[in-house]
């Protein structure tokens, strides 16, 4: 075996290439596909819906998650007879290459994303704190969900979605639109949506209340727990914030629970230095949110959102969307 060369032989004897990085570690020359810690059900779907969209044209990918699955995203998974991606810690220990969906910023992904290349990303969000070293194909599309323009790239492609990946997408959505009451959902989100619900053959309103449903039982987690399960940070400024969502049919049962998530909370903003952690209740039936406010910056949110704090908590009518409601009055206030 001629170690020299890079190629490298199984039991098969057929050719597979591998190169080695600087401390000599083999790699696989496959590329893995994921989305952003504390996956939502966007992120798990979304990465396993490319991954399958991608082996179809005869690339060697995997989709991975770098987080707990959550109990919505059990549902749509068990419902429609999928396993859920595997678990990683580090992508730069196995492969050289990856694709990021449903997320861009750093302190959302893999935390040695520097140690790789990035070849795509596939996202709905804004664009903040990312950059690479090589030229990428980048598709991001104000749309209310990742799923809806996979949905496209399938069309592009010329392949077809199996009802497992189309029955993924339409849950995608509905979480994503919180049954297409969120103001994030566009005309494009619910057209996707149509056409994915007769491939995977569910009524989407059904399906939807039951999917949400299953992911509002909160019974069995811990504060640690609910406040992890949909985090995200985000540089706002010179400000560290992140902003956790837990969705409830049930405002109450979430804030019965206030003093021990606080003191979770106080732990989280200790440990990450952060000046502001937003834990936002929303009730999926109601279409509003309770905000509870943790750190050195709690005044920014009466500020952002003209509001008054009772205590370090406040309601917000109408409010549903981290990523269009809740982030831009504060990135705008934190400047």
């Amino acid at each position: 075996m001629d170690y020299g060369s890079n190629l490298f032989y199984n039991r098969n004897g057929q050719d597979i290439l591998h190169t080695l990085d600087k401390e000599r570690k083999i790699f696989v020359s496959k590329t893995l596909i994921f989305g952003h810690k504390n996956p939502d059900t966007d992120t798990i779907t979304s990465a396993l819906v490319y991954a399958e969209l991608k082996k179809a044209l005869g690339e060697e990918v995997e989709a991975v998650r770098l987080g707990e699955v959550n109990g919505e995203t059990q549902f749509a998974l068990d419902q429609f007879n999928v396993d859920a991606p595997r678990l990683v810690e580090r992508v730069s220990d196995e492969v050289e290459q990856v694709i990021l969906v449903d997320h861009n910023e750093r302190q959302q992904s893999a935390e040695d994303i520097d140690e790789v290349q990035v070849l795509e990303v596939i996202d709905h969000h804004r664009i903040a704190n990312f950059e690479t070293k090589g030229p990428l194909y980048y598709r991001a599309e104000p749309v209310g969900c990742t799923a809806t323009i996979l949905n496209k790239l399938y069309k592009e492609k010329g392949q077809q979605v199996s009802k497992p990946m189309a029955g993924l997408m339409l849950s995608a959505i509905i979480s994503d639109s919180l049954l297409f009451k969120s103001p994030t959902c566009t005309d494009e989100d619910r057209k996707a949506a149509e056409e994915l619900a007769a491939i995977a053959g569910v009524d989407a309103e059904e399906y939807g209340l039951k999917m949400l449903k299953a992911g509002a039982d909160i019974s069995d987690k811990t504060a640690e727990e609910l406040i992890s399960l949909d985090a995200k940070g985000f540089n706002m400024g010179d400000k560290k914030v992140e902003i956790a969502q837990v969705n409830t049919v049930d405002t109450d049962d979430v804030l019965s629970r206030k003093s021990e998530l606080e003191a979770a909370i106080e732990k989280n903003v200790s440990e990450k230095d952060l000046d502001l952690f937003l834990l936002v209740v929303t009730d999926i039936l109601e279409s509003d949110s309770t905000v509870v406010a943790v750190g050195n910056e709690t005044e920014a949110v009466a500020k952002a959102f003209e509001t008054e704090l009772d205590g370090n908590q406040a309601v917000l009518k109408g409010v549903v969307s981290r990523k269009k409601q809740i982030v831009p009055p504060l990135n705008t206030y934190f400047g």
